[in-house]
């Protein structure tokens, strides 16, 4: 099994158990791992510890309790696995910039009033998809997708970004949410794509993709994980991309793309370096040179 593999288990197996009392020796071992070479490799692919993964992840689920209940905080704070309400609201802050008493005040009234509810006002889908600095809407059809940010599916921090498809679509069509970048900073380096997804309802597939091309837009590195697609409704769950950008690179493009009918989140994202230890995950299409031509009457 693959790093990246045994990685998504363990996180699958938190999100799982977010609400029990869970160790590293609990979640190694259901790893298959010691502890130890357990929580490096877990550091080293996710960027963060174990404990750091569910202390932000249990203070994300204690922001949504905050909004979407009527919970006093120190329950909260218990139910989310903090000694006292004096450590959770330490944590809360240092997290979202104040104390849940506030956030809650705050942002309770819009939660239940977000411009980001289902509804077929066009002004809402462009303030939705405005809000998203840095992405844009591209592919096959994004006329029949909405991208925007989602304040009640959260992995960490209080937004996260989604894709969806709001009309029937045909069959192949397809949208992503991307960004394009110069390549310049990065040539001669292997970069990560990396971050965090949660679907529902996907038919056909999704997956984070990646693209390298050259000066004269020809196509050097590229991974979309057509061979290890999303499909269906799944909780929150890593998922990485690792590319070489060759010497003549240009632009750099990443995003999310969402294939057919369903809903994408996607949260937590990051590009970085890796060393050559870490194997790429580039789609190579091999192609057999011929002799000579073949089935020229088209009949085999």
């Amino acid at each position: 099994m693959s790093t990246q593999l045994i990685i998504q288990k363990s996180i699958a197996y938190m999100e799982q158990h977010l609400e029990e009392q869970l160790t590293l020796a609990d979640i190694a071992s259901h790893a298959g791992f010691s502890p130890y070479h357990f929580h490096r490799l877990f550091r080293k692919e996710v960027g963060m510890n174990i404990a750091d993964y569910l202390r932000k992840r249990r203070l994300c689920y204690a922001a949504q309790l905050l909004l979407y209940s009527e919970a006093a905080i120190i329950d909260i704070s218990f139910h989310c696995h903090f000694e006292s309400q004096e450590s959770f609201t330490r944590a809360f802050k240092k997290l979202y910039g104040m104390p849940p008493g506030r956030y809650r005040k705050i942002f309770a009234a819009h939660a239940h009033h977000s411009i980001f509810e289902q509804g077929d006002d066009s002004m809402q889908q462009q303030q939705s998809q405005s809000a998203l600095k840095g992405w844009f809407l591209s592919g096959s059809h994004p006329q029949d997708y909405e991208i925007g940010i989602d304040r009640t599916t959260v992995h960490q921090g209080s937004t996260s970004g989604y894709l969806k498809a709001v009309t029937p679509t045909d069959m192949g069509a397809f949208a992503t949410m991307m960004q394009q970048f110069k390549a310049g900073k990065f040539v001669g380096k292997r970069m990560r794509f990396s971050g965090f997804v949660k679907t529902e309802n996907v038919k056909e597939y999704c997956g984070l993709w990646m693209r390298v091309d050259s000066h004269s837009e020809d196509v050097l590195q590229f991974d979309n994980m057509n061979d290890r697609r999303i499909v269906g409704s799944t909780n929150w769950n890593h998922y990485a991309i690792v590319l070489d950008v060759p010497e003549d690179s240009a632009t750099i493009s990443i995003g999310v793309l969402l294939m057919g009918a369903g809903q994408v989140w996607v949260d937590s994202f990051r590009f970085e370096e890796v060393d050559r230890s870490v194997p790429t995950t580039n789609l190579e299409v091999q192609y057999e040179m011929l002799e000579e031509p073949a089935n020229l009457s088209f009949e085999e």
